[in-house]
């Protein structure tokens, strides 16, 4: 009898632990940039409410290391961040698993009338060089934090394409690190030269500065480079095995939206990107130029992911190991393709 009792303790706790978790608003962060929109169509789309989540806590976020941060103080059961601070936050032992992808490529080095000219003509590998000559200074980029995407494909852009040593990198350019409003706002002021940044940022100084040109993008910075992705806690995978499954199918089906359908898209994507005060031509200008970029397929990345890795390794903002079969989660990708 007393080991029956303890019997229904165990299963009532395990129950009411589980009921508990069920409960539990979900905690989900973001960037209010494009390369998540996947993200604005799922919370707009009442995914969430028909996998039984009524109310979830949002939280917005201006860089990819705040969201690393928010995830090591044990927030956040579903992410929508760069590779990159998802492998800083795994390394630093967040259990978060990538179970989708949002986009490729999609990082562009965007510079203004004072420096663009120099990309026009002579080698890029030089365009820095020449601006210092002649102005007198070194270049100003602006980028996101360390070990952020941006900052890592600009990096590789530099030194891996441009083929350009640390101490050339030091000579003829300031790099500066901020969130994404503050970029887009050393942009519009000139306070910087040019940026490597994403989408809408790019649309719009693009929209608003004549003298603007995006100079690098996508495969010519980084071929291949993985960049945001759909990163959810082990626990939730382990308790809601379902409800991963059916943010893993709207997310999939989004991606289709974003490319098939930038219009319907737009009224979801506008709501989040910029505070939602964006004109909708310039949104849906971004979507439309991200139209190639959006891919859903985890296993799509996984190659391009180790190579970020083992570069930012050598760069020192990866400093611990990183396994990605641990990191990686495309089981529910894989069983919703074979449906």
């Amino acid at each position: 009898m007393r080991r029956f009792v303890t019997l229904m303790a165990l299963v009532l706790c395990a129950w009411s632990g589980l009921v508990a978790a069920a409960d539990k608003p979900l905690e989900i962060g973001y960037m209010p940039i494009v390369p998540v929109s996947q993200a604005f169509i799922v919370l707009e789309n009442n995914t969430l409410e028909d996998a039984g989540v009524s109310d979830p806590k949002l939280f917005k976020f201006q860089n990819g290391p705040a969201i690393v941060q928010a995830l090591l103080a044990g927030q956040l059961d579903v992410a929508y961040l760069g590779i990159g601070p998802a492998m800083v936050a795994r390394a630093k032992g967040a259990d978060i698993k990538v179970v989708a992808s949002n986009i490729i490529e999609q990082v562009s080095l965007v510079a203004l009338g004072g420096l663009s000219p120099y990309f026009d003509n002579g080698d890029a590998k030089t365009a820095f060089a020449r601006f210092k000559a002649d102005n007198g200074r070194k270049a100003v980029i602006s980028t996101f934090p360390r070990g952020s995407v941006p900052e890592t494909v600009l990096q590789y852009w530099l030194q891996n394409q441009l083929g350009m040593s640390s101490a050339e990198i030091q000579q003829n350019i300031d790099i500066i690190y901020q969130g994404a409003a503050q970029v887009q706002q050393s942009l519009m002021t000139e306070a910087v030269d040019g940026a490597a940044i994403l989408e809408p940022v790019v649309s719009i100084v693009s929209d608003r500065k004549s003298d603007a040109k995006v100079v690098a993008s996508g495969s010519g910075m980084f071929p291949h480079q993985p960049g945001a992705v759909l990163a959810v806690r082990e626990s939730l995978i382990n308790e809601r095995p379902e409800l991963v499954k059916a943010l893993v199918k709207a997310h999939v089906a989004a991606t289709h939206e974003l490319r098939d359908n930038p219009e319907k898209a737009l009224k979801s994507v506008g709501k989040y990107v910029g505070g939602g005060r964006l004109p909708s031509r310039i949104v849906l200008n971004a979507i439309k130029h991200s139209h190639d970029q959006f891919q859903a397929d985890p296993n799509s990345i996984i190659d391009g992911t180790r190579t970020m890795r083992d570069f930012q390794a050598s760069q020192g903002t990866l400093k611990a190991s990183v396994d990605l079969e641990a990191l990686f989660d495309v089981r529910f990708y894989n069983e919703l393709i074979k449906e």
